[in-house]
């Protein structure tokens, strides 16, 4: 990842379209490269599975992926998961042009097989610190998924197991496996 000083608020993100895929974090522009196809096919899938069951059930909106969420200010940070959910009670009548204030409840994070893992522990801190319920960090190279959730340890759920909604999405059960498939 390269870093950009040029950017330092979520405004000046906003208007820079240009810049491609990136996050800001407390006003460092951190850059990062395309993720690859399979990457993109799992962050669809999970975007998939989620919204299906969401608009089911008439639970809120499923944003994918690179949608930015304001999560800090002064200085600011914008995150931007591979999916996310957000419960219809915080949404209102519409959703904002720009950067969602705030984090979503849940937050799917891929790995791409660059990530290193205190980058994406960062990211679940910062996910669980802005309000987050609910953080996923689906492995394709091993095909887990780790959960993590607000108040509580993280839980590394195998091929074998099911992936529940928890008391973010009640009902909600994907077997792992499918995931991947």
């Amino acid at each position: 990842m390269a870093t950009v000083e040029q950017i330092t608020t979520a405004e000046q993100l906003f208007h820079a379209p240009e810049l491609g895929r990136c996050e800001l974090v407390q006003g460092e522009l951190i850059m990062m490269s395309p993720a690859g196809s399979r990457h993109g096919a799992i962050a669809a899938r999970m975007a998939h599975l989620l919204l299906d069951f969401v608009e089911t059930h008439n639970l809120g909106v499923v944003l994918g992926a690179e949608t930015g969420f304001k999560i800090a200010s002064d200085p600011d940070t914008v995150r931007a998961p591979d999916a996310a959910f957000i419960r219809a009670d915080r949404v209102g009548a519409a959703l904002p042009q720009g950067f969602f204030p705030g984090a979503p409840d849940l937050a799917v994070e891929v790995l791409s097989p660059d990530d290193r893992a205190s980058e994406v522990l960062a990211k679940v801190e910062d996910w669980l610190g802005a309000g987050c319920m609910a953080v996923w960090v689906v492995d394709p190279k091993t095909r887990t998924v780790a959960v993590y959730r607000a108040g509580g340890d993280g839980v590394i759920l195998k091929a074998a197991d099911t992936l529940t909604g928890g008391d973010v999405l009640p009902g909600l059960q994907l077997p792992v496996t499918n995931l991947f498939a």
